[in-house]
């Protein structure tokens, strides 16, 4: 579990870091530009790491459902969507609205057993969880126009 928590934590600081990249390289050349550069980047890398790890084995695709290869076109609404995000909205809220849509959705997903999902039943908790975070989101965003005594 301590692993997981890591893991996550690493995966959250690097998609924020990710995110001021995309989005200072979108002021100077562009979306498409910068998504293709961040796309092409990660195959890139993601590539030579699984043939230096995996090797031939990296070919070998037998469980691989069709639409699971989809997943590299949402790739591309998931960089455009966040540099059009940051670009208007600005990092903190931009992405504090990205991880609330996150967490939500994959509530959805696990408790209606979407998309070859195990069903997690919903509950209450879950329900509080989800609108504690919105609501902190809805904080953070009014606090910004509070103006100080």
């Amino acid at each position: 579990m301590i692993t997981g928590l890591v893991l996550a934590l690493i995966a959250g600081s690097l998609v924020g870091i990710q995110n001021i990249f995309n989005s200072r390289a979108n002021e100077g050349i562009g979306t498409w530009t910068t998504t293709v550069i961040v796309l092409g980047m990660g195959f890139l890398a993601s590539f030579t790491i699984g043939l230096s790890v995996e090797g031939k084995q990296l070919f070998d695709l037998p469980n691989m459902k069709t639409w699971y290869w989809f997943s590299g076109i949402i790739g591309v609404g998931v960089v455009l969507s966040v540099v059009q995000g940051v670009k208007r909205l600005g990092p903190t809220f931009a992405i504090s609205i990205v991880m609330a849509s996150q967490i939500s959705f994959a509530l959805l997903f696990d408790s209606l057993g979407l998309l070859g999902l195990d069903k997690v039943p919903f509950t209450g908790k879950q329900a509080i969880g989800v609108l504690i975070i919105v609501g902190g989101i809805v904080v953070f965003k009014m606090g910004r126009r509070v103006k100080p005594l």
